[in-house]
Formats: C-alpha cells, structure tokens, sequence
C-alpha cells in the first residue's frame, strides 16, 4: 500500500456546506441566517445562559447552604460487598478496584455498615462509618484508617 492510496473510511468525513455560493444552492444571499436581527449579523448571537434581558434562570431560582470547591468526595461501599471477598484477607482500594467492587477511586473510600460480614478481613480505607467499624471487628476483623 502507498500513501496516496490511502483514504478515510467511508463515512467519516463530511462535504461542508459552503454558504453564500449562489442561489441555486438553497444556501445563497442570506446564507441561511434569515434576514436582519443580531443573529444575522458577523459576530452576531448571545451568550450562553442568556435569555434576552429576563432575569436567567441561574440567578431566579434561590440558593441555599454551601458547596464546598476544594470537596475531594470518597467512595462508598457497603459491609456486604466486603462479603464477596476471601477470609482473611487485607482489603484496600486497590483489592477493591481489582475485585470490580469498585469502578472508580479517586480520592479514597468509605465503608458504609449496610449488610452483613461473615468473613475475617483487615480493611483499610479512608474513614468508617460507626456500624460498619462495629461489624468487622465483630466478625474478628481489624478497620484501619489510611
């Protein structure tokens, strides 16, 4: 194969149209943009949000509380997906990822007390919740916080 025999694949691209080319184009004179009006013009159009003077919706509807930026959000998993995983094992975030119990972890995880834990596990994550530290180490576990 040469490199002048090569081309896209059949669909990829795309003929653009070419504006102001002549009537018989559908696309001429005005090119599609309609007649006068702040839309018609070079340079034309409104910003994203704007809703032509009205109060926008944005600074309408009422605020409350706070939203912290600089939040890193953990992960959360329940007691009982701890389960699946086998006696006696030190259980992370990596274990965790690599089990498919989790999809994503960025900034750590939280293990949350919903279900039961039948299995002895050394669990390390970044912060317990109350029930969940309470159920493994009734189940002769160890929760230790990274």
């Amino acid at each position: 194969m040469q490199i002048h025999e090569l081309s896209p694949a059949p669909g990829s691209t795309h003929v653009t149209k070419r504006r102001g080319r002549g009537i018989g184009t559908g696309n001429g004179k005005t090119g599609g943009r309609g007649h006068k009006g702040q839309k018609a013009r070079s340079g034309g159009g409104v910003r994203v949000g704007f809703e032509g003077g009205q109060m926008p919706l944005a600074r309408r509807v009422p605020k409350r509380g706070f939203n912290n930026i600089f939040a890193k959000p953990l992960e959360a998993i329940n007691v009982r997906d701890l389960d699946k995983l086998e006696d006696g094992a030190t259980v992370g975030a990596e274990e965790l990822l690599a089990a498919g119990l989790l999809t994503k972890c960025r900034w750590g995880v939280k293990i949350l007390g919903s279900g039961e834990l039948k299995k002895k596990l050394t669990v390390r994550a970044s912060a317990f919740s109350e029930s969940a530290k309470a159920k493994i180490e009734a189940a002769g576990g160890k929760a230790e916080v990274v």
